[in-house]
């Protein structure tokens, strides 16, 4: 059974902590296998020079993860961050941003997927990631 957007926006609300729910990211799609969410521009996760932060968007990717994983598992378990890698391609300035994370292996006590971080505005990849989780329960 495909999880739905309203289930995933109750596994953000339900599992998350309060400052990862301040990033304000919202379910745009999802999928068996993959989650798109969108992290809206503010000024308030900007460094000097007015481009989003990186930690904003390793922490969006983070989260992306969980949905998606949680999608490709038809429900939400506890699971934990094992390795995430970032490669950041370009700044993001003024602009939401859409994280799309897609499971690649989903084993029994690991999951792993590749996060796409686009800019919204003009469709330029911002950056990449790589997670690793394991699965415990």
């Amino acid at each position: 059974m495909t999880m739905t957007p309203a289930e995933a926006d109750k596994i953000l609300a339900d599992n998350f902590a309060p400052w990862v729910l301040d990033l304000d990211l919202s379910v745009e799609s999802l999928h068996d296998d993959h989650v798109v969410l969108r992290l809206p521009w503010s000024q308030r996760l900007a460094r000097e020079g007015g481009a989003l932060s990186g930690q904003a968007l390793m922490a969006a990717a983070d989260t992306a993860t969980v949905l998606a994983v949680s999608a490709a598992r038809g429900a939400y378990g506890p699971m934990t961050t094992v390795q995430q890698s970032t490669t950041f391609q370009r700044a993001v300035t003024g602009s939401d941003v859409l994280i799309k994370a897609v499971v690649t292996k989903l084993g029994r006590r690991m999951a792993f997927a590749d996060i796409t971080m686009t800019d919204a505005g003009t469709g330029a990849v911002a950056a990449h990631a790589n997670t690793v989780y394991a699965l415990l329960g």
